[in-house]
C-alpha cells in the first residue's frame, strides 16, 4: 500500500513539474559555439538573432577583425582536434605496451608511440596558448 501511494505522489509531482516547466516562457538563447572543446568557426561573431553578422559599418578594420576571428576559431578548432588525436595515441601506445607480452621490440615501439604522442600534446598545448594570446590581443 505504501508503494502505491508513493508512486501516485511521484506521478502527480512529475505532472505538476511538467505543467509548470512548459508554462514558463524562456528567452531565445543561442546554442553554444563549441562542442567538446572544439570552437565553432563563428564563435564570437553572433548577433542577437543568433546569426553570423559583421558590423554594418563595413570599414577595413572591422573586416580584418571578422576574418581574423574566423581564422583563429578554425585554428583553435584544429588544435583541439590535435589534442584529442594525441590522447588517442597515448591510449594506443599503452594498449600496445600491455599487449606486447614482454617482447622487447613491441615494448620499444609502444614507448616510442607514447613518447611521440606526449611531445605532440605539448606542442599542441603551446600552440593553443599562443593562438589564445593572439586572439586576446586582437580583441
Amino acid at each position: 500500500m505504501i508503494k502505491k501511494s508513493y508512486i501516485a505522489i511521484m506521478l502527480v509531482l512529475t505532472m505538476l513539474g511538467t505543467v509548470v516547466t512548459f508554462g514558463q516562457t524562456t528567452a531565445a538563447a543561442c546554442p553554444p559555439a563549441e562542442f567538446l572543446g572544439i570552437n565553432a568557426w563563428y564563435k564570437g561573431l553572433q548577433d542577437a538573432n543568433c546569426g553570423v553578422a559583421m558590423k554594418t559599418n563595413g570599414s577595413a578594420d572591422e573586416v580584418r577583425v571578422f576574418v581574423t576571428t574566423i581564422a583563429l576559431n578554425v585554428l583553435q578548432a584544429g588544435l583541439a582536434i590535435v589534442a584529442y588525436v594525441t590522447v588517442f595515441f597515448i591510449i594506443k601506445g599503452g594498449f600496445m605496451y600491455m599487449t606486447s607480452a614482454g617482447a622487447q621490440d613491441g615494448m620499444a615501439s609502444a614507448k616510442k608511440t607514447i613518447t611521440n604522442a606526449i611531445i605532440g600534446l605539448v606542442i599542441a598545448v603551446f600552440a593553443a596558448s599562443i593562438v589564445n594570446a593572439i586572439a586576446g590581443a586582437i580583441k
